[in-house]
C-alpha cells in the first residue's frame, strides 16, 4: 500500500481524501513537478523545486512550503515507500473554497505528494526509437507554467497512440515547440535544435541537463526553434522528459528519420547523459 504525503500528513493512498470543492478539481487551479529517484536519490531536486516556484509565482499562489520543508517531505516519503527507482508526484492547488473564477482570499493550499515505481527505458525504445508524428499545438499560451489543466495535452497524446506513436510534435506558427508531454530537439549538420524557453516551451529539467551535457562536451547546440521542413529533413529528433530521459525518434510520421535507426549523437548523448545521471544520484 502507497503512502502519500497531503497537508501535512503521511497516510496510506487509500486514506487520502481532498474536498470536491478543492479549486483543483473543479478549476484545474493548480500546478505539479514530476521528480525521477533512483535508487532512492532524487535527479536535480534543485531544479525542480526551482520550476515549481516559478509556476506557483506564475499563477500567483503561494507555496505552503519552503524548499528545505519539501526536500524533508520528499525524502520521507521516498523512504516510507521502500527507497529504489521512482517517479515523485508534487500537486499544489490554491485550495478549498466556493466555486468562483476569481481567486478566493484567505484560503491554504493543498499540498499533495505521491511515488510510484519508476520503470527503466525499455531497451526496444534504446535500441530502435520511437514514432512521433507532427500536430498542431493546440495548448494555452503559458505553456512555461507546469500546469495541472493538461486536457490539451491528453488529446495530443491520445491522437498519438492511436496513430501507433509515443509522442506527438507541436507545431505553433510554422515552428517546433516540443512534445505534448518532452522537450523536443532536432540535429541537422551536426548541431542540435532546440526552442528556446519562452511562454510556449515548459522549461523541462532534463532539457537544462541536455543543454549542460551539450555545452560541457563541445557538442553544439542552439535554442533555436526549427520550421516544419527543418523537423521533416532532421538528421536525428529526440524527445526528453524526466521519467523518460532522452529518447531518439525514429520515425515521423509515416516517414523514417534518416536511416531509421538513432543517431551518432543522439548515443553520444544518452551514454554522457547516464553518467551525468549516476554522477548526480550517488
Amino acid at each position: 500500500m502507497n503512502q502519500v504525503y497531503l497537508n501535512g500528513d503521511f497516510l496510506p493512498a487509500e486514506q487520502a481524501q481532498v474536498s470536491v470543492f478543492d479549486r483543483g478539481f473543479l478549476l484545474g487551479d493548480g500546478v505539479y513537478e514530476v521528480i525521477p529517484v533512483y535508487q532512492g536519490n532524487c535527479f536535480q531536486l534543485d531544479g525542480h523545486l526551482v520550476r515549481l516556484q516559478a509556476s506557483l509565482d506564475a499563477v500567483r499562489m503561494k507555496n505552503p512550503h519552503s524548499n528545505r520543508e519539501w526536500e524533508k517531505i520528499i525524502n520521507e516519503l521516498i523512504k516510507l515507500n521502500g527507497d529504489g527507482n521512482q517517479s515523485l508526484y508534487l500537486q499544489v492547488t490554491r485550495g478549498v473554497a466556493p466555486r468562483d473564477h476569481v481567486f478566493p482570499e484567505n484560503v491554504s493550499p493543498t499540498a499533495f505528494a505521491m511515488s510510484n515505481p519508476l520503470q527503466a527505458v525499455s531497451a526496444e525504445y534504446k535500441n530502435e526509437g520511437v514514432k512521433a508524428i507532427i500536430l498542431a499545438d493546440i495548448r494555452w499560451q503559458n505553456c512555461n507554467v507546469k500546469a495541472i489543466t493538461l486536457l490539451p495535452n491528453s488529446l495530443l497524446k491520445q491522437q498519438a497512440l492511436e496513430a501507433g506513436a509515443v509522442e506527438a510534435l507541436l507545431i505553433r506558427e510554422g515552428y517546433l515547440t516540443e512534445g505534448a508531454a518532452s522537450n523536443a530537439y532536432v540535429v541537422l549538420d551536426g548541431t542540435i535544435y532546440t526552442a528556446p524557453k519562452d511562454e510556449k516551451v515548459l522549461a523541462g529539467i532534463t532539457r537544462d541537463v541536455v543543454i549542460q551535457i551539450a555545452h560541457d562536451n563541445n557538442m553544439p547546440l542552439k535554442e533555436v526553434a526549427v520550421t516544419v521542413q527543418q523537423l521533416k529533413e532532421a538528421d536525428e529528433i529526440w524527445i526528453s522528459s524526466s521519467t523518460k530521459e532522452v529518447i531518439a525518434v525514429t520515425q515521423l510520421d509515416d516517414s523514417p528519420v534518416a536511416n531509421g535507426k538513432p543517431g551518432p549523437i543522439w548515443q553520444k548523448m544518452d551514454a554522457l547523459y547516464q553518467q551525468f545521471k549516476r554522477s548526480d544520484t550517488t
